[in-house]
């Protein structure tokens, strides 16, 4: 029995990162448009490379989410959306409306949240599946499992690496992907402003958690005995003394799976799309080039106008 795919876009992050990654590219009205014509590139090169059977698009939403109520300081240092960024990501969310790819986001709750909920939904519904993941956020590799890979985005959005339990390990220098919310929870993570244990760095993470597993096995042993040959004395010491900040960071590092949204396999098959309402959209954005990308969409030469972004 062939595996059935579904791809789930986490939507922010690949809008983030086609903004920086192309020029300010207008269309036919003067707007910009670099954002959604580089997150169209890289949704119709997934498509193409993964042939899905299924897709769907999640986002974040300005509101402060779980985490926040948890810390108030998560994500404090990240810098406000840029607003010629901001601005796009209605075109986009029209883009896959017209494409009808199903859009989720929910108040309270990260793109991630609903990622981790989709994914594993759709692994529960179905007895052969593959879940693929398309970001750009390292994040989201604690997903990683025997029916989900990752599809990141390593640089611009040209260079991508579909990444699998094995190269996880590889990075990560022998973790496995579902001890990544550990290893931040040690390391802490300076993007989303997640402390960890001040003092201990990634070598010393990695080694703990090759030897303890996770962080409340590596608590259970520290507390029961004095002496671990294994862990410094000045380790140790940072360690039972930022305990309570080891255990938040984890929390907030972990994606949740069972946020409460209605998931519905018929509502997101793919290639459900109307040609004529999709023609019309990327020709007002001046995206004819693109559409010859597209299953079922077949575009005249003359017709064709390429946006040159290299």
């Amino acid at each position: 029995m062939k595996k059935e795919k579904i791809i789930i876009i986490d939507s922010s992050s690949v809008i983030y990162r086609a903004f920086y990654a192309l020029p300010p590219l207008k269309n036919k009205k003067g707007e910009l448009a670099n954002a959604v014509y580089g997150f169209l590139l890289v949704f119709l090169k997934a498509m193409r490379e993964f042939q899905p059977d299924f897709v769907v698009a999640c986002f974040d939403l300005p509101f402060p989410t779980f985490r926040h109520k948890k810390f108030k300081e998560y994500k404090a240092k990240r810098p406000p959306t840029p607003k010629d960024l901001y601005s796009q990501i209605p075109r986009v969310k029209k883009a896959l409306k017209v494409l009808n790819v199903s859009i989720f986001e929910k108040k309270g709750f990260e793109a991630d949240d609903l990622i981790g909920t989709i994914s594993q939904s759709f692994i529960q519904k179905k007895k052969k599946a593959q879940a693929i993941i398309l970001s750009g956020d390292l994040d989201l590799l604690q997903l990683v499992d025997k029916s989900t890979e990752v599809y990141l985005l390593k640089k611009g959005v040209k260079n991508t690496l579909l990444y699998n339990e094995k190269m996880v390990k590889e990075k990560y220098l022998g973790l496995k992907p579902a001890q990544l919310t550990d290893y931040r929870g040690l390391r802490g993570d300076p993007s989303d402003n997640i402390p960890g244990v001040s003092g201990v760095g990634e070598k010393t993470a990695t080694n703990l958690l090759n030897e303890f597993n996770n962080i409340e096995n590596l608590y259970n042993q520290l507390e029961k005995k004095k002496d671990l040959k294994t862990v410094k004395p000045r380790i140790k010491g940072l360690l039972l003394q930022q305990k309570n900040q080891a255990f938040l960071s984890k929390d907030l590092a972990e994606i949740r799976r069972n946020v409460p949204i209605t998931f519905t396999l018929k509502d997101c098959r793919w290639q459900k799309y109307d040609k004529k309402k999709v023609v019309k959209f990327f020709s007002d954005m001046g995206f004819q080039s693109l559409l010859k990308r597209l299953p079922g969409i077949e575009v005249e030469k003359k017709e064709e106008r390429k946006l040159k972004l290299w």
